[in-house]
């Protein structure tokens, strides 16, 4: 056989099998389910993790002061002294002289008082530092690890073959297939001649 004879069987070989492949069809069906597995994974995830936290501080604060803070000051008791001695001496009687006294050192304080304070002099403002507590929010990424299903490994039989898949969801009893159908030449080659 020459390699022109050789070349064409090939040829024509080549052909026949691809216009088998040409008319091939194909046709859903269904198939038994024998097992089903989950396929679990472990899949890291981050979250965040918060809580409040007691923290203790100063902060400044600003104070107004008008006066000294002394309730009878030096003016209020010579105020009232001088006022009694008035009084009394303007009394009529025994029991005036009493009443005069009272009600003369009564006046006498109270002119003496404001002379105090006016003589005070303007408010003065400071500041203070004042100890204050407080709730700080912290906040921290916690690391974990969760197991999750990513599918299901699953065998089936089809036409008495077994075969396995993994689908997304867990299948029923029985799951679509896909068959694809295609002429085979069993035909058997011709014999080679050697030479």
């Amino acid at each position: 056989m020459t390699v022109n004879r050789k070349l064409a069987f090939a040829l024509a070989g080549a052909g026949i099998a691809a216009a088998s492949a040409a008319h091939a069809e194909s046709f859903g069906d269904q198939a038994r389910v024998i097992s089903s597995r989950p396929v679990v994974e472990q899949i890291p995830v981050a979250r965040e993790q918060c809580w409040n936290e007691r923290q203790s501080g100063y902060v400044d604060q600003r104070v107004t002061r008008s006066d000294t803070g002394a309730s009878i000051g030096a003016g209020t008791v010579l105020g009232a002294v001088v006022g009694g001695v008035i009084g009394h001496q303007f009394g009529n009687s025994s029991g005036g002289h009493d009443r005069g006294t009272a009600a003369g050192a009564i006046v006498g304080g109270l002119v003496g008082n404001q002379i105090d304070r006016d003589n005070a002099g303007a408010p003065v403002t400071e500041v203070e530092r004042v100890p204050v507590e407080r709730d700080v929010k912290r906040c921290r990424t916690v690391n974990e690890v969760r197991e999750a299903t990513v599918g299901y490994d699953v065998r089936y039989e089809y036409r008495g073959r077994q075969f396995t898949t993994r689908l997304q969801r867990p299948p029923g009893h029985t799951i679509p297939v896909s068959v694809d159908v295609q002429a085979v030449d069993d035909t058997p080659p011709p014999p080679r001649h050697y030479r």
